[in-house]
């Protein structure tokens, strides 16, 4: 299987639509708080609108997304570490050659109206996806296409792979759709259908009502669903408000009215932190600030040095860009895979800031300084004894955030004396203009694995993926390549992990991009609502994983405001 992955470039603004949660930051929680009982209420804002409750037709609302995340579950879903853990599926089995997939679904399990979740679910939720209609990512459409969904009895169902696929989980977690109530209902059908607005799902809540103005929804009232399969959840009603931005959401939470935020922008950060009541929960999103080089450019051949490319990053003081323009929201990146992860490589510390190492590294290529030049001036810029200078030609979308890091980068790279012009050219064309056609030096972007679990790194780095695949850099390493083939056919994770390893160390010794960081995600929950934990997010709805912990603490006054809220 090629592209099998959803790893989308993110060449777009906003990097700092960085939003919300990393361990709870010194929350603030009333004294002598009791055991959880269940009953109470939560409600939070959320920034935007619902399109459709519907698992399979959510991919491009973050809204949706939220919400679908508490109706909805499917046959496995993923720790905070990435590992798949069961969900409807109390079980599974992997054939030893990672193509044959075979899930036991829980005999408990029923639907929102009381009838048995069976293969019959599976087949349906997934047949969707394989429709030449699917709206969804084409990417997805074409690895279900390869996939045989097979109905082995009412509670067994088995997937069958045309090769092996060890990352192949990270499809299985979508929701699943009660195909006692739409069957035979088509993928374009399934669009508009009535469902979309009265989901029946498997989840922890169950849907009740909208909140809806002048014949618009401006809200979503859920129940608690009594009939779980799994811990059933203490809090009796989540609602959701609708609100048209982060500003407009962040009132109602200052004022008492709803006990948690979606997201809290960056602007907005530092009064909420100053909050007494709020409880501020932070966690890295799954995307990654990075620079890619362009390891076969046949001008700037000394692209292809490693000790180039390590120069370039030992030069950037990647901590004081975070603080700069990210208000420290974020986290220095070690390599290609996600921190806190399974397959994340702990021996492993992030490059440091070291100019002086970055300028002995130069001088070790034969490239020095012009005698007499002074840092900060146009003739201080490194040349070899055939008079070839270092420069580079940074393109970056020109949005504000990146516009600032570029700026940033640019005064690192000529302090050691590589002359750098900056391009900023608009997000969208970052990608069909200059990384697709592999024309560029340098590009500063980011790599989004949103709702991707499993790293996967081989659409990247893998030399057969240099010319035509997503490897921009040209990075062709046999050892990389060879570990990344085995740690996508090999469904041990324990093993995988050692092959990930292995590739991380060899990364961080090649650079053929330069890791910078991940931005920070950040959420703000009242303090009156407490069993909170957030772990590593793949997507912000990963805020609620764990929501049937949550509770509220009954019998005291919002420290937000004067009166208590009903």
């Amino acid at each position: 299987m090629q592209r099998l992955r959803w790893q989308l470039l993110i060449a777009a603004g906003g990097l700092i639509l960085v939003l919300v949660l990393l361990l709870g930051q010194s929350p603030d929680t009333p004294a002598g708080v009791p055991e959880p009982q269940k009953g109470g209420a939560y409600t939070e804002a959320l920034v935007g609108s619902i399109s459709r409750l519907n698992p399979v037709l959510d991919f491009a609302n973050q809204v949706d997304r939220d919400i679908d995340r508490l109706l909805y579950g499917g046959l496995v879903r993923f720790d905070s570490r990435g590992m798949p853990v069961p969900d409807l599926a109390e079980g599974w089995s992997v054939s030893a050659d990672a193509t044959l997939y075979t899930f036991r679904l829980r005999p408990e399990a029923v639907w929102h109206d009381g009838q048995p979740v069976t293969a019959d679910d599976v087949v349906y939720t997934f047949s969707k996806m394989q429709d030449d209609a699917y709206p969804g990512p084409a990417d997805v459409h074409k690895m279900w296409k390869k996939v045989n969904v097979i109905r082995l009895d009412e509670h067994n169902v088995q997937f069958q792979l045309p090769e092996p696929f060890a990352p192949f989980m990270d499809y299985l977690a979508v929701g699943l759709l009660p195909e006692h109530l739409l069957r035979g209902v088509t993928v374009d059908e399934l669009v508009d259908h009535p469902f979309n607005l009265n989901p029946i799902g498997t989840g922890p809540f169950q849907f009740d009502r909208f909140f809806l103005e002048d014949g618009k929804i401006q809200g979503v009232s859920l129940i608690r669903n009594d009939r779980y399969h799994g811990d059933v959840p203490f809090l009796e009603r989540v609602d959701f408000r609708l609100y048209p931005d982060s500003r407009a959401a962040l009132q109602p939470l200052l004022a008492g009215e709803v006990q948690g935020i979606q997201r809290v922008d960056l602007a907005e950060l530092p009064s909420v932190l100053g909050q007494a009541g709020l409880n501020v929960y932070s966690s890295r999103l799954p995307i990654e600030s990075i620079i890619f080089l362009n390891n076969k450019e046949p001008e700037k051949t000394y692209l292809a040095e490693k000790r180039f490319r390590q120069a370039l990053l030992l030069a950037i003081n990647r901590q004081s860009l975070i603080d700069q323009v990210l208000g420290g929201q974020g986290i220095l990146a070690v390599g290609p895979i996600l921190p806190g992860t399974w397959a994340f490589n702990d021996s492993q510390e992030p490059t440091p800031f070291d100019p002086d190492r970055a300028s002995q590294l130069l001088e070790s290529l034969g490239y020095g300084l012009p005698v007499g030049a002074s840092p900060g001036t146009a003739e201080y810029v490194r040349a070899n004894e055939d008079g070839v200078k270092l420069s580079l030609e940074l393109v970056f979308p020109d949005d504000d955030s990146h516009t600032a890091i570029a700026g940033l980068i640019r005064g690192y790279w000529q302090a050691i004396g590589v002359e750098t012009t900056l391009k900023g050219v608009p997000s969208g064309d970052i990608l069909t203009d200059f990384l697709e056609p592999r024309e560029y030096q340098a590009v500063l972007t980011e790599i989004n694995l949103s709702r991707s679990p499993d790293p996967d790194p081989y659409p990247f780095w893998h030399d057969t993926q240099a010319e035509n695949g997503q490897n921009y850099s040209g990075f062709s390493d046999r050892n990389s390549s060879i570990w990344l083939e085995q740690a996508r056919i090999n469904p041990d994770y324990g093993r995988r992990a050692e092959l990930y390893r292995s590739f991380q160390h060899r990364f961080l010794d090649q650079l053929p991009a330069l890791p910078l960081f991940h931005p920070v995600y950040n959420t703000a929950v009242s303090a009156l609502v407490q069993g909170i934990r957030v772990g590593s997010l793949f997507d912000p709805s990963d805020r609620l994983a764990r929501i049937n912990e949550w509770y509220t603490v009954a019998g005291r006054k919002s420290p937000l405001q004067s009166t208590p809220t009903p």
